[in-house]
């Protein structure tokens, strides 16, 4: 494979959860203690859906929802779309724009493993350019 580079290579490995009965409060506590975006939604041991900040801000936060008394899977993105480690970051990012998604559960072996966000492709980035450039440099 020389050269590509995978979802393995840049995805984080620590997902912070939350089960498919917990609350937004909950699903809240737990992204601003690990101070992320969004948290992966788990039913019956595989993720079902995604909560991100922009689910709460428009469904709980706008209306002027007490959080304490709406479950997450009143408010996540689902179903929600996996991506197996061994992918190329090109089919990832393929992915995300044909699905419109910023956000993709990574799955091994039916089990979570990480998480590949967009942020994590641009940071890539410059990886990717200098792959190409050697790839130029063999193919002259």
């Amino acid at each position: 494979m020389s050269g590509t580079i995978l979802v393995r290579d840049i995805m984080t490995r620590s997902v912070q959860t939350v089960g498919v009965s917990a609350s937004v409060r909950e699903a809240v506590l737990k992204m601003n203690k690990y101070r992320i975006g969004s948290i992966v939604v788990i039913g019956r041991g595989k993720p079902v859906g995604i909560v991100t900040e922009r689910d709460i801000l428009e469904r709980i936060v706008e209306p002027f929802i007490d959080p304490r008394t709406i479950g997450v899977k009143e408010i996540m993105s689902s179903p929600v779309v996996t991506i197996p480690p061994d992918t190329s970051i090109e089919e990832a990012a393929t992915l995300m724009a044909k699905n419109g998604i910023k956000k993709l559960p990574v799955m091994e072996d039916e089990r979570l493993v990480g998480i590949v966000t967009t942020m994590d492709l641009m940071r890539a980035g410059p990886r990717l350019i200098n792959v190409l450039e050697e790839l130029l440099r063999v193919s002259r």
